[in-house]
């Protein structure tokens, strides 16, 4: 008998409600066994930069062998659907109010048992609006991982591309930080808008300018969120060189 591979998708599904949740993956197992980015609903302005999302996965399937299929899916963070996805946006633009208890919970369940959260601070805040929002939250969620920078030496900056910076829309802060569940982060943070870097209207012009950088910026930005999203889809997040010629060759 051929093992079966253990999977991120797989983990966190063992972890959730598994007599609502299988019924649901039964009958729409092939929608489930592509990528969907999910959206985190909370009570402040939360759903701005749902086209960059789309975008991103569609870039991620155009510049990789990963199926998606290229939508944004919101949540409410106390739903036990947010178990059936491996990535988690968490962005927004200003404060927004305090979660209750039960996201709290499950948020802690879900990023506990193999989730992944990207927090983007759509409005590029330092020490007030959604900056200030968000570490006030993620201090309730996880109390004992606060966030630190992330080093350019980090997997998540040669999970696919090479690189070493992460600008968005902004180049307010040039390094994401962190928060970490043993050596994995759990939660990645960027004060400098990533989606808004990605985001394009229905005519398929980008609706943000990028600055300082301009286009080329914009082109780091969205390698930035397709190594992040590789991060999020690997359970082994490989710390050596052994699939380098892979990057390379794609990278070309």
């Amino acid at each position: 008998m051929t093992a079966r591979r253990v999977t991120r998708r797989n983990l966190l599904l063992g972890t959730a409600a598994l007599g609502t949740l299988l019924a649901r993956r039964a009958s729409a197992f092939g929608e489930k066994s592509r990528f969907i980015p999910a959206v985190a609903r909370h009570g402040g302005t939360w759903d701005t930069r749902l086209s960059g999302l789309r975008r991103i996965a569609w870039e991620l399937q155009r510049r990789t062998s990963v199926e998606v299929l290229p939508e944004a899916r919101p949540f409410e963070l106390s739903s036990p659907e947010l178990f059936e996805y491996p990535f988690l946006y968490f962005g927004g633009e200003g404060a927004f109010p305090p979660l209750k208890p039960a996201e709290v919970e499950n948020l802690r369940r879900y990023l506990t048992f193999g989730g992944f959260l990207l927090a983007d601070a759509n409005d590029g805040s330092d020490g007030d609006g959604f900056d200030a929002s968000f570490r006030r939250e993620l201090a309730r969620i996880l109390p004992q991982s606060p966030l630190t920078d992330v080093p350019s030496t980090h997997v998540v900056f040669k999970s696919f591309f090479l690189l070493d910076a992460a600008p968005g829309r902004f180049l307010n802060k040039p390094q994401m930080m962190a928060a970490t569940l043993g050596k994995r982060a759990a939660v990645m943070y960027s004060q400098n808008d990533l989606a808004g870097a990605w985001s394009r209207g229905e005519g398929g012009d980008y609706e943000f300018d990028v600055t300082p950088g301009g286009e080329p910026q914009r082109e780091l930005a969205i390698r930035v969120g397709i190594n992040l999203l590789m991060y999020a889809l690997c359970l082994d997040y490989k710390d050596d060189a052994v699939h380098l010629p892979i990057i390379l060759n794609k990278r070309r």
